[in-house]
């Protein structure tokens, strides 16, 4: 009985993930759904004898399913720039910044704690948040908790730099969104000026 709930659950994984292209339009249904399965699947205690071929087929699919949605985000992001005409550089991540004004001020490090104004947008225009409303944001370069891609980006900029930033979902918030004004699989688009370098983290 455990065999056969073990071999149902990662059939219904490997179902699930073969078609996460074509329930891209509803991600949250897809999260839902994923929810779901792990949590009525994840018992370890409910079977002790896992079925390494079973796994094994998931490994590929899972594979292709990640390059197909890295290569449609990367299509949705090079035509957004296109639309707008911005000289984006892109680094080894995939993370894009363009400086539209150079400030004078020193460079930013690893370990400064930084004051920015931001905008966050998506792709499709959608004003997320702004420190219009929040106040100005305040952290310690890959130290603090905000996403990755704004952490590698502040390295590139300098105090009075304004910049455009897009992050892709990896570098983000990924899979699950912010629970909030982001959804699941979407780059972030960062209108951002860097207004002081506080100081260096010990």
């Amino acid at each position: 009985m455990t065999g056969g709930l073990k071999f149902s659950c990662d059939f219904i994984h490997f179902i699930l993930f073969f078609d996460v292209i074509r329930f891209m339009k509803n991600r949250w249904f897809l999260l839902a759904v994923f929810g779901l399965t792990l949590l009525s699947c994840g018992n370890d205690n409910a079977y002790n004898n896992p079925i390494p071929v079973i796994k094994d087929t998931l490994k590929e699919p899972l594979m292709n399913v990640n390059k197909k949605i890295s290569e449609s985000e990367k299509r949705d992001i090079d035509a957004f720039v296109k639309r707008k005409g911005w000289p984006m550089i892109e680094t080894g991540t995939g993370l894009m910044y363009s400086v539209y004004h150079e400030g004078d001020g020193p460079k930013i490090e690893s370990g400064d704690m930084v004051v920015v104004e931001f905008e966050i947008s998506l792709l499709n225009g959608k004003l997320c948040y702004s420190s219009e409303e929040t106040g100005a944001e305040e952290f310690v370069v890959d130290h603090d908790h905000v996403e990755s891609g704004l952490h590698e980006a502040m390295k590139y900029l300098k105090v009075g730099d304004k910049a455009k930033i897009i992050i892709p979902s990896h570098l983000a918030f990924g899979l699950a969104g912010d629970m909030d004004q982001i959804p699941p699989l979407s780059p972030i688009v960062y209108d951002l000026e860097v207004l002081e370098k506080i100081s260096k983290k010990k």
